[in-house]
């Protein structure tokens, strides 16, 4: 799973992306300080279930912080976003084809008004015209691969009676678009598929706003909340748009990160407070003091909430733990592993998600909490551990 950071220039992603993963990228006050796409280990926040059984589990992967386990997953910064991109603007091409492999888009937006789609220092600027750019240009990028083989593709499904969610899913399949999401298009749209050799220009670019829109499913992280008109432009945006809208202050969840990596503070992500644990000067003391103060407003910088938002909201997805009676692996580390799983998944796909073989030779699992025997079709449930027999 591959969960892609846009926005315009100067829109605080990378700082956003360096919050989250604390990967080693440059940030800088000016446009395009990101070129080639940062690739980092964001992580979602669940409660763990070692401590159910009293134990402190030890993560192969991701990590653990008191009750709570930070579970990873992929996560991209790419290049700002410019008007134009769809036609090679900026460094449109480049910046389109890294978003491809992308399952969900984290939008981050600058809410304080003072920066401009360019990226250049301005007063009052609305950041809504960034999220209708962002749009268009994601739209744009559908329409021009239906439109490069659309006439004689649209004439084919209908003399040839080919079925056209999946001509359509197999023309998008490097775009990750499937079936379901050329159905709900088909659906959201109005259209009619077996007609679609006779839609028009504007008809081909409805359908392919919503197959973006489905298939590419976009959360916005209102940025720079620590700015005087933040809230302000945060209510409009609130108003205007029907994307997910989490309010944060990325700058404040790096810099309250980095103190708990250099032991200055004990925090937690996610958490609306932390505590200062080294002396410290009076103007670190004073830089927190401000950053608690803006936190106090939303319980959180919201930066986790966005994580755990575009996982377990966005996509749909649940937490599973390979969980024997011991707990442990063969060097006894208490529940190494926890998988993201989508809802809906079953004791089967899991079986085949930890290894072929143990797929193929699957018997039954055993639910760790109740000890209960189930079947392949069990519908796992968030949190589940469960230890698989086979034959």
């Amino acid at each position: 799973m591959l969960v892609g950071l846009v926005g315009r220039p100067s829109s605080g992603k990378s700082t956003f992306f360096k919050a989250a993963t604390l990967a080693d990228v440059l940030i800088a006050d000016y446009p395009f300080a990101t070129i080639k796409p940062n690739h980092g280990m964001g992580y979602v926040k669940i409660e763990d279930l070692a401590p159910e059984f009293g134990k402190v589990s030890n993560p192969r992967e991701g990590y653990v912080k008191g009750k709570w386990r930070f579970v990873p997953f992929d996560l991209m910064d790419v290049a700002g976003l410019v008007e134009g991109a769809s036609e090679g603007k900026g460094l449109g091409n480049e910046f389109l084809n890294d978003l491809s492999n992308a399952d969900a888009f984290i939008h981050v937006v600058d809410m304080s008004g003072e920066t401009n789609g360019e990226g250049k220092h301005v007063e009052n600027y609305y950041p809504g015209l960034d999220i209708v750019i962002v749009e268009k240009e994601l739209d744009k990028w559908y329409y021009g691969i239906l439109l490069k083989a659309w006439r004689g593709f649209a004439r084919t499904v209908e003399m040839q009676k080919k079925k056209f969610s999946e001509a359509v899913a197999t023309q998008f399949s490097g775009l990750k678009v499937v079936e379901d999401d050329v159905k709900d298009a088909i659906r959201k749209s109005g259209l009619d598929a077996e007609k679609c050799s006779r839609w028009t220009d504007d008809e081909l670019m409805k359908f392919a706003r919503e197959l973006r829109r489905v298939s590419k499913k976009m959360i916005i992280a209102a940025n720079k909340m620590d700015r005087p008109k933040a809230g302000e432009n945060l209510k409009k945006i609130k108003e205007e748009f029907d994307y997910p809208i989490v309010p944060c202050f990325a700058e404040g969840e790096l810099a309250l990160r980095e103190a708990d990596k250099h032991g200055i503070i004990e925090y937690t992500p996610g958490e609306k407070d932390f505590k200062i644990v080294k002396e410290i000067n009076e103007k670190q003391k004073e830089g927190l003091r401000k950053i608690k103060e803006e936190v106090a407003e939303f319980g959180s910088t919201g930066v986790q909430e966005v994580m755990n938002s575009v996982v377990f909201d966005l996509l749909d997805m649940i937490c599973v733990f390979p969980a024997g009676e011991k707990m442990t692996d063969s060097k006894g580390n208490v529940l190494p592993d926890c998988y993201l799983m989508k809802n809906g998944a079953t004791a089967l796909d899991f079986a085949f998600r930890l290894h072929t073989d143990i797929g193929k030779g699957f018997v039954k699992a055993v639910l760790l909490k109740t000890k209960r025997a189930v079947g392949k079709e069990y519908v796992l449930k968030h949190r589940d551990g469960l230890e698989i027999m086979t034959k």
